[in-house]
């Protein structure tokens, strides 16, 4: 069969439009990550206020929920390569704006809150198209390959992006606002440098059924609802990440240095074992590997929640990062490959807004559980919870459990 391209660890980066692609992804992901980082930081240093710190993640949030039927529609329609360089020219325009603010030294939470809603309103169309956008850049046989790859260099920019965030913003605010703009310059000019791919778009008129034909389709296709519902449930038991300040300083007495190892802990695990199912893809039992990255996920939030030493904290940390990973590397390739191009952008838009607020949930459920019962008992019976969901999904979803390799289904056209 595709023997030579499965394994290729590299047959994705074998397409220049796919390469172009990746750069501009890891690029906007990484300039969202500074921009998110030092936005929080000079919010609090100029106001004070902790309220402002919540505000910021949720007006960045709630247009991908309100906008989900409008979002992924957009996606099917119209070209997607279009769509997320509009969006990151849009990007660089917010981050072109909060320098100014910075520079004439003008930084007013009104003002601020409203670049955010309209960087929020991009993100919104920017996930799906760009989530829609990667198989159509390489040949099916080296999807799983992209999704790897894909995977890998949103990680990075996840862990290193915070950090840079962080130093950016220590050296001024002026810099981070900057290296910001610049690199979602460069990620716009990147993706207008991809070549327009084939996409079948929905050419049928918009409807109250078009637009919830991505919802119809999920819940229509088993292993796609088992595959996302699955993510909802274990993350949103998660939630550990949201006490770790918390457990650093409290519990494993670790100042900002031993808080930034911790965070830093989950993305490393995740980017060991995204580079290994790139070296080495998935062959066989692809819906047990699946469930057992989940329940794994569990297993190191117990280990987690119970351990008072820092090396316990950051292994058990590490566990859960390449433990999500082996997870949702296989998710997010079933559900690329079980999902017709017409409609990917519709059920990639629900997908994305069920992981943005299984993660804000998540931390919001650990948090309140952490005031009640603290934050130990909060985490360990979350990790609990986590066992007890992959559990149940394997019994629920036989055909998502016994999915073997990770290859499109054979579809009956007469549906």
């Amino acid at each position: 069969m595709h023997a030579s391209s499965a394994d290729d660890r590299f047959a994705a980066f074998r397409h220049s439009s796919y390469t172009r692609f990746f750069f501009a992804r890891f690029l906007g992901a990484f300039a969202t990550q500074i921009l998110s980082v030092s936005v929080g930081w000079q919010m609090y240093d100029m106001t004070g206020n902790v309220f402002y710190l919540g505000l910021i993640g949720l007006v960045q949030f709630l247009p991908s929920l309100l906008l989900i039927l409008v979002t992924g529609s957009v996606a099917d329609r119209y070209n997607r390569r279009a769509i997320v360089s509009i969006c990151m020219i849009v990007s660089a325009i917010c981050a072109g704006a909060l320098l100014g603010l910075t520079i004439a030294d003008a930084f007013e939470p009104t003002i601020v809150f409203a670049i955010l809603v309209v960087f929020g309103i991009e993100r919104a169309f920017a996930a799906p198209a760009v989530q829609s956008l990667a198989p159509n850049l390489v040949p099916q046989k080296d999807l799983s390959n992209a999704v790897a790859w894909n995977s890998s260099s949103w990680q990075t920019a996840s862990i290193v992006g915070p950090v840079a965030g962080g130093l950016l913003y220590g050296a001024s605010p002026v810099v981070a606002y900057s290296v910001s703009f610049g690199f979602f310059a460069a990620a716009a000019i990147l993706v207008f440098l991809v070549k327009r791919p084939p996409q079948r778009k929905s050419e049928k008129a918009v409807t109250l059924d078009t637009l919830f034909a991505g919802f119809r389709f999920i819940f229509g296709e088993k292993v796609v609802l088992g595959a996302i519902s699955l993510d909802l449930f274990a993350v949103l038991l998660g939630g550990a990440v949201a006490l770790m300040p918390v457990f650093a300083r409290d519990i494993l007495d670790l100042g900002p240095w031993g808080l930034g190892l911790l965070r830093a802990a989950p993305g490393i695990g995740a980017i060991i074992v995204a580079i290994a199912l790139a070296s080495f893809p998935i062959r066989h039992n692809a819906g047990t590997f699946m469930f057992i990255g989940v329940a794994l996920f569990g297993v190191g939030t117990i280990l987690f929640g119970f351990s008072e030493t820092a090396w316990l904290s950051i292994f058990a940390l590490m566990l859960m990062g390449a433990a999500d990973m082996a997870s949702v590397y296989v998710r997010e390739t079933l559900i690329a490959l079980w999902t017709p191009d017409e409609v990917r952008g519709r059920v990639n838009a629900v997908n994305m807004v069920f992981v943005g607020a299984s993660n804000e949930l998540g931390e919001f459920r650990a948090g309140t559980m952490a005031h009640f019962i603290g934050p130990v008992p909060a985490v360990v019976l979350g990790g609990f919870g986590t066992l007890a969901v992959a559990a149940v999904w394997a019994l629920g979803f036989p055909q998502l459990r016994k999915i073997d390799n990770l290859e499109a289904p054979e579809r009956q056209e007469a549906r």
